[in-house]
């Protein structure tokens, strides 16, 4: 959720606190928990256009009125909705997002996605409002699409520019799922970390859902995942250090120190600190603020200003897959929680990656956003390495053994991917041959066919 943290003003001072608050999400394995976000598009049906601000507050108002959820401002505005554990919020282009719950099961996550998406579909069709599963607006300019009025977006807009030439679009025309799964130990997080790093281009691959650019076809699988290599070097990337010797929750947080800043919150306002050292600013060295050091609140905004594939916070976040239907809305979940939440495949999964070296992960990071599934990769095609993946990963769901009513366990969810292996299509190679051969050329039938 990109808004404000919670009041937190227990002061921060040096680095070791930081490394002491990341070393606190250690979790024991029973208490290991799925938090599942996707964003989507919110769109008007008589003319395709993106909603402004207006349209989706009614939406936001609506779902508050109906369905209990707490609404959270800043200023005057709306801004975001909580409840159980789960949070609504919007992005810089009105990207309407779903920030699951910490759930025990992947069919709790089935549950709680289909219920959210039951409820924003009563509420926009009330207000002629549809929701657009794609990794990237297929047809929408920049200049489309209007600013969210939330101040650290205005911060973002005036220096994403200086840093890179796609961040604006990031910012604007994106949309993602990702998998938020803890860790037990800083060895275990280490791990994880690694693998989770080496495999978000095969998820990239897996999930490609952006084919489209101004309404014709842009040349890539995932033009979502091409989007990050030109927004932020300072702040984006697969942190190759993380293969270093010694690698942990220290190094982490020497990495997240040198990320400049973007903002501080206070009293209800974003100071523009973008650029600015939160080294600076744990010795009350902050040019805008000078004397006063952080809070807890202050370094848990930060932590939100970098974007990695991979994020570390008291949790991983995995970030490398473009949104879709609601079957990879829960797929992504299944993949990751496969191989992370069972030792055996863990492990099995860990050693496939060992002898990768930085220029094989270079390589794919490179090469899949545009060759997806087709990208050769030591030899042999991503789809044949996916198979080996994901058939890991339903191992993993299997030993798991957590059955719904029906006594099916959680390894249903991977179908989509099973189905999309054997067929060698990505969602954007479907969409494609759709587009060139049912639409003729028409993408205006996206908003039908790709309409949570």
């Amino acid at each position: 959720m990109s808004g404000p943290s919670q009041p937190n003003i227990f002061p921060i001072t040096n680095r070791d606190q930081l490394i002491d608050d990341l070393a606190s999400g250690c979790k024991t394995t029973d208490k290991f928990r799925i938090g599942t976000e996707h964003e989507k598009f919110v769109f008007h049906h008589d003319n395709h256009q993106p909603a402004a601000y207006e349209p989706i507050k009614a939406l936001l108002t609506g779902l508050q009125q109906e369905f209990y959820w707490l609404p959270i401002h800043e200023g005057n505005n709306i801004i975001a909705l909580k409840k159980d554990g789960a949070a609504i919020s919007l992005e810089p282009g009105g990207q309407f997002e779903l920030s699951g719950a910490p759930l025990a099961t992947l069919h709790d996550t089935r549950i709680e996605t289909q219920t959210h998406l039951n409820q924003v579909k009563i509420i926009g069709e009330r207000l002629g409002l549809g929701f657009l599963a794609m990794g990237f607006a297929p047809d929408w300019s920049r200049d489309d699409i209007p600013w969210m009025p939330k101040g650290r977006y205005a911060i973002m807009k005036k220096h994403m520019p200086r840093r890179g030439k796609l961040g604006l679009d990031m910012m604007l025309r994106t949309c993602t799922v990702q998998v938020n799964l803890d860790f037990s130990s800083e060895a275990d997080m280490v791990k994880k970390l690694r693998l989770s790093l080496a495999l978000q281009p095969l998820a990239t691959a897996l999930f490609a859902n952006s084919p489209f650019t101004d309404g014709k076809p842009n040349g890539f699988s995932s033009y979502r995942g091409h989007i990050w290599s030109d927004t932020d070097p300072d702040r984006t990337g697969n942190i190759p250090f993380a293969f270093d010797p010694g690698f942990g929750f220290e190094q982490y947080v020497d990495y997240l120190l040198d990320v400049p800043m973007y903002f501080v919150y206070r009293d209800g306002q974003y100071l523009d600190a973008s650029g600015l050292s939160f080294r600076d600013f744990l010795t009350g060295n902050l040019a805008i603020l000078p004397g006063e050091v952080p809070t807890l609140a202050d370094w848990q905004d930060h932590q939100t200003t970098a974007f990695p594939d991979v994020r570390l916070k008291k949790y991983l976040e995995m970030r490398g897959a473009d949104v879709g239907p609601l079957r990879w809305l829960c797929a992504l979940p299944a993949f990751w929680t496969g191989l992370f939440y069972d030792t055996h495949a863990l492990n099995e999964a860990s050693n496939m990656i060992r002898d990768w070296t930085s220029e094989d992960r270079d390589q794919l990071r490179r090469d899949v956003p545009r060759q997806g599934l087709k990208t050769i990769f030591r030899g042999r095609l991503l789809l044949e390495w996916a198979l080996e993946f994901v058939s890991l990963s339903r191992g993993g769901l299997t030993r798991r053994n957590q059955r719904d009513p029906w006594g099916e366990d959680e390894s249903q969810y991977l179908d989509v991917l099973f189905e999309t292996i054997a067929s060698g299509q990505s969602p954007s190679d479907r969409l494609l041959n759709d587009y060139k051969n049912v639409w003729n050329d028409d993408i205006g039938l996206i908003y039908r066919e790709r309409c949570f």
